[in-house]
């Protein structure tokens, strides 16, 4: 779960953290924004991908896993 919650982080984390920074430009406009909001802003959404990345991660390994799963 670990393994593949840290592989999942690669995609999430920077579009979450991306979807974090355009926050304070959809509110303000490039030219009336503070960096360090949109530097926060980013960095929030990077923290919340770790939690989504390891749910994510725990259930496409209990789907792999499972016994009723579909076979390929």
């Amino acid at each position: 779960m670990w393994k593949l919650g840290i592989i999942l982080f690669i995609i999430v984390g920077p579009t979450l953290a991306g979807i974090g920074a355009l926050i304070p430009l959809a509110m303000g406009g490039v030219n009336q924004i503070n960096p360090m909001f949109l530097a926060g802003a980013a960095v929030v959404g990077a923290v919340i991908a770790i939690p989504v990345s390891l749910f994510l991660g725990k259930k496409i390994n209990d789907l792999m896993s499972s016994k009723g799963g579909v076979t390929a």
